[in-house]
């Protein structure tokens, strides 16, 4: 139904008024280091772009443009591949009206460009992929289907009838199938990596998002799976809940995407959390920096720090992934800690 769909639809999705907050709208603390690691990559190439997937409210794109600019490090073009009109529009506006002088430097795009060099970043866009949920039970597989009831939905479970479905669910037990399990599985991650890795001659993938390494992801004690669902700011695990109106999730397996990028022809640049990751781009050098004389702003600042890094919010929950073909690390945002070990 064009026009309804949750990214389609005109309602607001980001922000205090919307259904979630992502880094981005927290502060700009988050954009300012990611220009950082930017323009690290950017000392390799020649006339670097930045790629941008999906860039929500164009928050990200603002403070990353800011930023680059006051380090006399601009990319070529920022380029946004965005789906939605609605969204797209947003994002004219905004930068038209925050950063007019950098304007002309920003390319909206549909689908993505022939060749690439420079930096692409996804910053929770894995996690909005549609996903497959699946079941366990006593050694048999069955799949969830969405079927009508009545003028409603409801959710079925069948049997799994693919080969390729039920292999791709078996090499996830290594030990064996679990018993009275649900959980769920992307299948677009490995195409979608592997489309982006057939553009990009040279430069740094950077996905964050919030996830797990496969041993975490699919923990005997995660038996119900990860699939949530946010309403004005609030979480539930209904899927049929205000179709079309409410943001539908799933955690990312970040062992799979590793495994796609590899498969693809990428390096597994690094991964780690947010908190480790916003560290190694500067973060302490950031607010030190900061003007304290103006109180407010810099209790702002502070509280949107702590947001991004404390484990209790988004720094441990969001973890960073890099991809890198045709650039040499080791990269800044992967100093602190590499934690690959956990994939």
């Amino acid at each position: 139904t064009p026009g309804l769909g949750y990214y389609s639809g005109g309602s607001c999705k980001f922000g205090a008024e919307g259904d979630f907050v992502t880094s981005p709208e927290i502060s700009p603390v988050f954009g300012q280091c990611l220009a950082r690691q930017c323009q690290q990559v950017f000392t390799q190439l020649e006339q670097p772009e930045i790629l941008e997937f999906g860039a929500g409210s164009g928050a990200l794109a603002v403070a990353l443009l800011r930023e680059l600019m006051r380090l006399d490090d601009l990319p070529e073009r920022y380029l946004i591949l965005e789906l939605s009109a609605e969204l797209r529009h947003r994002q004219q506006q905004r930068l038209r009206e925050e950063v007019p002088e950098l304007f002309e430097r920003v390319v909206w795009l549909d689908s993505l460009p022939d060749t690439f060099n420079g930096v692409v970043i996804a910053n929770e866009v894995l996690d909005a992929m549609p996903v497959q949920r699946f079941r366990v039970d006593q050694g048999e597989l069955f799949e969830q289907f969405v079927a009508v009831d009545g003028e409603g939905f409801a959710l079925r479970w069948e049997p799994v009838q693919s080969s390729s479905l039920k292999a791709d669910i078996e090499q996830l037990f290594p030990n064996g199938l679990p018993n009275d399990y649900e959980s769920e599985l992307n299948p677009q991650v490995a195409p979608w990596v592997e489309a982006l890795s057939e553009v990009m001659a040279s430069g740094l993938v950077l996905l964050i998002d919030y996830g797990y390494g496969r041993p975490e992801f699919y923990h005997p004690r995660r038996d119900r799976g990860t699939l949530i669902c946010h309403y004005r700011h609030r979480a539930h695990n209904d899927p049929l809940v205000y179709p079309g109106l409410q943001d539908i999730t799933a955690n990312v397996d970040f062992t799979a995407v590793a495994e796609a990028g590899l498969a693809a022809g990428f390096a597994l640049a690094g991964y780690s959390s947010q908190a480790f990751f916003l560290m190694g781009c500067g973060l302490d050098q950031i607010v030190a920096e900061t003007d304290q004389s103006d109180a407010a702003g810099y209790l702002d600042l502070v509280q949107g720090v702590k947001r991004l890094t404390l484990p209790t919010e988004m720094g441990e929950r969001f973890k960073v992934l890099g991809l890198s073909k045709g650039v040499d690390g080791p990269f800044i945002g992967f100093s602190v800690r590499e934690e690959r070990e956990r994939l």
